[in-house]
């Protein structure tokens, strides 16, 4: 018996055998905050063999809160979160396989992401990232697990092609909230119990005990004291994508300039690879300050806006939401 594993294997539903089967197992977690922070948590300790991890962004203080990989370290190398989180994985648990990518999961760059992976884990903030994720993991045959948290209220669910609804029939576009943490805040157990949710799920499609798999949407309120289950029933007839298979979000072509939803960040898409180090020196003379690190360059404008540039080409203005201002400023720094 593997002694890291032993207390895991002695529960009889997982055993040697689905120990086993861990350790073969590979999955993807898009989104490394809060929610996603607990399920590579889990993921890893529990042996899973290969753990792809995916995210856009770095370490603020204000992460601090409920993303429970990241400390103030973190914060003050300006380390992008795939690659805090992958640090401190890897300490935690050296025999298993950990792939940190740094980048904005969109149309055209999910193609090949979920390739080789046994199921996805939902750890986005976003309704356009779930659609997405859930339309490519149903168009390739793979099991979504979704899961989100805000204030104190959370949900989850297991959809599986060809098994259960997809995301789509139980959250139309047309009715997708777009509340997130960032505008009415979140605490941090609703954040530990969905993951959870989400975790144990994981576990039970990885070690083939599909009895088990639960099949409602789960929602919480802690703050209320209440917990429902609705059962996940049918598909909807005209699902355009577990029924239709017209898959919209991967037709979609992603925006130039997209708003960070509560976080006065407007992101502008890649235009092709930067090499850091020559915007550093590009940048320094209308800069209040500058930060450079392996992985984004950090700039202080005079105005009070910041940008952060990415070596894949992304850029993200802060300090406002306005698409407007943020185009002026991208364009005057940056370049048209």
């Amino acid at each position: 018996m593997n002694e890291r594993y032993s207390r895991q294997i002695l529960f009889p539903p997982i055993g040697s055998a689905g120990q086993s089967k861990l350790g073969s197992s590979s999955v993807c977690i898009v989104g490394m905050g809060a929610l996603g922070t607990v399920l590579a948590n889990h993921m890893v300790r529990a042996g899973v063999g290969f753990v792809r991890i995916v995210d856009r962004d770095y370490v603020e203080a204000s992460n601090l809160q409920r993303q429970l990989l990241y400390d103030e370290n973190d914060v003050e190398q300006g380390l992008p979160k795939a690659v805090a989180a992958q640090n401190k994985l890897g300490r935690i648990n050296s025999e298993v396989e950990i792939e940190a990518l740094v980048m904005d999961v969109t149309p055209s760059t999910i193609e090949g992401l979920l390739d080789n992976v046994d199921l996805v884990l939902d750890g986005t903030d976003n309704f356009q990232t779930r659609y997405l994720l859930n339309d490519a993991c149903f168009r390739q045959g793979i099991p979504f697990i979704y899961g989100g948290a805000v204030s104190a209220r959370g949900m989850c669910a297991v959809l599986v092609p060809g098994a259960t609804p997809c995301f789509r029939c139980l959250v139309p576009a047309a009715e997708a909230d777009g509340q997130t943490c960032d505008m009415i805040g979140v605490i941090s157990p609703i954040v530990d119990i969905i993951a959870s949710f989400q975790a144990v799920e994981a576990l039970k499609l990885l070690v083939g005990a599909e009895e088990a798999r639960r099949d409602s949407l789960l929602s919480v309120d802690l703050w209320g004291n209440r917990l429902y289950e609705m059962k996940l029933g049918a598909p909807r007839k005209d699902c355009p994508c577990c029924q239709l298979k017209q898959y919209p979000a991967l037709q979609a072509r992603g925006d130039e300039a997209v708003a960070l939803c509560g976080r006065e960040t407007v992101q502008f898409a890649s235009k092709g690879p930067m090499k850091l180090a020559d915007w550093e020196h590009r940048l320094s003379p209308v800069a209040a300050s500058l930060t450079l690190n392996p992985y984004l360059l950090r700039v202080e404008l005079p105005d009070g806006e910041r940008l952060v540039l990415f070596p894949d080409g992304r850029v993200l203005v802060q300090g406002t939401d306005d698409l407007t201002r943020a185009k002026i400023i991208y364009d005057r720094y940056i370049g048209s």
